[in-house]
């Protein structure tokens, strides 16, 4: 099968694209050189030329406080951009896999989230995601939107300077004492490797719609981090943030947790417990390091 994936140099992309070579299929790796989502010409001109069965649109402006501030821009790439994508994949009869967010919610509700509960973004990213999602639904009838949480995957993240959350507190505990992280907001982590995973499993099938797709269980930020350190013999201790320690120009979900209902219903749930995705991470990691 002949598979287009756009934004393949980022952080999930590149996992994408792995999972579908692995898979025996025919990747076109697409990166922001080869197509700019905000640009329909580009957009036609690029999926025109790779003729794909599956379009997966793994490109977005995700840097959460940046779209606060550049609104305009996220718009631009998380709804505008992605209207590009599903009307020149649905021009080109090709299903289309779309990436979105736990974001979309306002974290009310303090249980997990399934897909049929009602969304309310707090803030521009997350606004501007949605309108995504929307997009992608009224542009082509065969597509598949996945929600995911809290990513993490080995390819560096452009967003956050190269480090994902993971190596960003592997990072900071050889340089501080003593750590303190947010520990009342909630979200399921989830590695790329296993979202990756579960787009091919999907790509199989004629489920078409809305999924959550995340790691089962879910922890705080700070409770994340102590896993971290379990794993990987780290003793810095993590205490606790205060409330309001850390500024931040954004309003955040407090329990942003997915549930996968859809998956599971259909009996497509790949995901296992976000503690046996770290796990799996760090031997990935440690294959790595190791063959370099």
């Amino acid at each position: 099968m002949r598979i287009a994936v756009v934004g393949a140099n980022g952080q999930l992309g590149h996992d994408v694209v792995a999972s579908f070579q692995n898979n025996g299929d025919d990747v076109v790796a697409m990166t922001h050189q080869d197509v700019s989502v905000d640009s329909p010409e580009s957009v036609t001109r690029a999926l025109e030329a790779a003729r794909p069965e599956i379009v997966v649109n793994a490109a977005a402006f995700n840097h959460v406080e940046k779209c606060e501030t550049e609104p305009g821009l996220a718009f631009a790439v998380n709804a505008l951009g992605v209207r590009n994508v599903a009307r020149s994949s649905a021009s080109l009869q090709a299903r289309l896999f779309h990436i979105s967010t736990d974001y979309v919610f306002d974290g009310a509700k303090g249980s997990p989230y399934v897909e049929d509960d009602l969304p309310c973004p707090l803030n521009v990213y997350g606004n501007s995601k949605l309108a995504g999602e929307y997009f992608v639904r009224s542009g082509n009838p065969r597509h598949f939107v996945l929600r995911v949480s809290a990513i993490y995957g080995l390819h560096p993240c452009r967003t956050k300077g190269g480090l994902n959350f993971v190596e960003m507190m592997l990072k900071l505990a050889t340089e501080r004492e003593r750590l303190r992280v947010v520990d009342d907001e909630f979200v399921s982590p989830t590695s790329t490797v296993e979202i990756a995973r579960q787009i091919v499993k999907l790509s199989r099938t004629e489920e078409y719609g809305l999924y959550h797709a995340s790691a089962e269980g879910s922890c705080s930020w700070r409770q994340f981090a102590q896993a971290i350190f379990e794993i990987t013999g780290t003793r810095t201790p993590v205490d606790p943030a205060l409330p309001g320690e850390f500024a931040t120009k954004v309003v955040r979900p407090k329990f942003s947790v997915l549930e996968n209902s859809e998956l599971k219903r259909k009996s497509l749930n790949l995901f296992g417990h976000w503690k046996d995705g770290l796990k799996a991470y760090f031997a990935a990691r440690e294959r790595a390091q190791a063959g370099q």
